[in-house]
Order: structure tokens, then sequence, then C-alpha cells
């Protein structure tokens, strides 16, 4: 057996495969409600053969949104919509997930293909950015965020735990913490964007400890059974050595109970110099699942089946994340356990009614 067709125990999830679908933001709905589009999307995705599939970025507040398309899981009507799609998911097999999020100073954004840059002040479709400090990100993303206090710490949190809890009510086995890419959790420990004097900046220590309160207060709800992740932005490729440090708040958040690092970039200031290529976070996963002794998956142009397995074989990765890929083809692990010879797996990446024609007819 190919070893991307292996199965993957974390907590009691077992996991039928090594594929896992990535959040990818649809922009597509009203008020944060999913809607039509996403039951199509994510059931396609589940009866693509992933074991996993991860909700896009789901903001935990309206103003946590990336977008006024961004989905949400801020009320009991959302959370009663991603209850019918996780079903759905259930029903094609594959593992649901969910990734919460918070925006910060990139929330009030245009969708990326209306912009992609901060919706204008005198727009009524935009709204109040809040961040650690009152340091805008800087490129399409101009505006000045205002510095969160800890009464706004402790709100934001809040939302986290609340949002962890509907999640879990929704039938979600799987939940992923979004800690990168600029976004609010990412920008607390960035000295990029941080530069707060009180004990939520600073040092180290500092600029951890809204990740860390965060978790440990998720933590509490959680049930303790199921996996619970973060998609963490280890290095921000500024020519720095801030990947220590990176590594080192992996280790803190394996401490507070984090079960797996989604390894990716930081995204916190546009002037990065990110060496891209493929499976170019790799390497860097690789390092942190061995200096950590944490399970890991990381994306960024990972795209063949070969390439694929190769990561999980070598001990690189744990689990493949994979986003467009299986955009362009929802049965993409199909594809790739024919590819990889494992004929014995195919079958199992197809719903019944696939199965019996492409496997009982193959030519």
């Amino acid at each position: 057996m190919a070893p991307l067709f292996t199965p993957f125990q974390l907590k009691d999830t077992t996991l039928r495969n090594r594929i896992v679908v990535s959040p990818m933001c649809q922009y597509s709905a009203e008020d944060g409600l999913p809607n039509d589009w996403h039951r199509a999307h994510l059931a396609g995705l589940a009866r693509g053969g992933a074991a996993l599939v991860i909700v896009e970025a789901t903001a935990v507040s309206p103003e946590g949104r990336i977008t006024p398309g961004c989905t949400g899981i801020w009320n009991d009507e959302q959370a009663g919509a991603w209850a019918g799609i996780v079903r759905l998911m259930k029903d094609a097999g594959a593992v649901p997930g969910i990734q919460i999020a918070h925006a910060g100073r990139k929330a009030s954004a245009n969708r990326p293909w209306e912009g992609d840059d901060h919706i204008a002040d005198d727009d009524p479709r935009g709204w109040e950015t809040i961040a650690p400090s009152a340091v805008a990100h800087g490129a399409n993303l101009p505006r000045v965020p205002r510095a969160m206090t800890k009464n706004d710490i402790a709100r934001v949190q809040a939302d986290f735990v609340a949002a962890a809890r509907r999640a879990r009510d929704a039938g979600f086995e799987w939940l992923e913490l979004h800690f990168a890419h600029g976004y609010l959790g990412q920008s607390f420990f960035s000295t990029w964007s941080n530069r707060r004097d009180d004990d939520y900046g600073g040092d180290f220590d500092g600029r951890a400890r809204f990740l860390v309160e965060t978790v440990a207060a998720v933590r509490e709800v959680w049930p303790e059974n199921l996996p619970l992740i973060a998609r963490f932005g280890v290095t921000e490729f500024d020519g720095s050595d801030d990947l220590e440090d990176g590594i080192r708040m992996v280790r803190r958040l394996k401490d507070e109970g984090i079960d797996l690092i989604d390894v990716s970039m930081g995204f916190t200031t546009p002037t990065a110099q990110i060496p891209w290529g493929p499976a170019l976070m790799a390497p860097i996963a690789k390092r942190v699942r061995r200096e950590v002794a944490i399970p890991t998956t990381t994306s960024w142009f990972i795209s063949g089946a070969a390439q694929a397995n190769g990561l999980v074989e070598d001990g690189t990765l744990d689990l493949v994340s994979l986003g467009r890929p299986l955009l362009a083809n929802p049965h993409w692990p199909y594809q790739a356990a024919l590819e990889l010879g494992v004929d014995k797996a195919a079958p199992a990446t197809l719903p019944a009614p696939y199965a019996h024609w492409l496997q009982r007819y193959r030519s």
C-alpha cells in the first residue's frame, strides 16, 4: 500500500487516507450563513475521496470576517446550516473539519475578484478593524486598525470559545484554529504587527500569550477525544531568523493541547520574499515534525500523486493538504490511487454509485 493511502489516527478520529482538503475561502456567504454553494462545494469534495475536509476560514464574529462574503459560526442559525453540511460530508465518507478564525486588520475587505482591498471607509458594507496594535498591513490593505484593549482581547477569546462549542454541537469532528496568514492570531505573535508594551506584546512570552490563552480556553469546550489543531505561520520569509521563534511557538502550542500543526507562513508583511516553488513549506514542516515531535501537514504547491506520496513516505508529513488540485479535480484521490498502482485503495475513494461504474467497467 502506498503510504498516501494508509489510515491515520489522531485521538479517536481515524482518517481513511492521508489526503486533506485544505480550507479554501469561497467568499459566497451572506451574513456569514453557508448556502447552496457551500453545500454543493463541500459535499462534492467529500465525495471525491479525501479523508478529511476542512471547511474554509469561518469567522467567530461579524468583525472577524475577511470579506462580507465569508462564512461565520457566531450564531445558532449558522451552526444549524453547518450541521446539514456536516451530515452531507459524513455521508460521503469524509471526516468533517472546520477552521475558525478572526481576520484582524485584514478584515473588512472586498472579495478577491472585486478588488481584494479594504472596503472604503464610507462604504456601509465595511466595518471597524481591530488588531494588537494600530499598525496597518500595507499594500492593498492600508487601513490602520484600532489597537485592541484587554476587554477586546477577552471578548474575541470568548468568541473563539463560543464558535468551538457551536462547531462541536454541529457535528464537526476536527477543529483547526487559524493562527496564520496575517490574521489576528498571527498578528499577535509577529513583531511586524505587535508593538504592544503590555503583557500581550514585547518579548516572546508576551507575543505568544493571546495564542496560548485562546488554545487553553477552546480546549475547555472542545472534546478531548477529538483533534484540535492549529494552522500557524512559523516564518515570515523576511530575512530574519524568526523560524527559531516559530518552532518555539509550536512547542508551546503542543504543550497547551494542540494535536497537529498545519505548517504555513506568516503573510504579516507584504515585503516578505517568499521562495515560491513546489512543496516550498515541506522542508520546514519536516523540521517542525522532527524537532517538536508533533504530527504535521502543509499545503502550498503540492500537486502530483508521486510528490504527495513521497512526502508521507519519507517522514516529511503525516498528512498532505491540497487546495487547488482538488478544485480542479475533486476525484484527485481516485486518480492518485490509480497512478500509484494502488488498485485496492481506488474503490475506497469513491462513493458506491461512482465505484460501481468506474471500477466494474474499467478498461
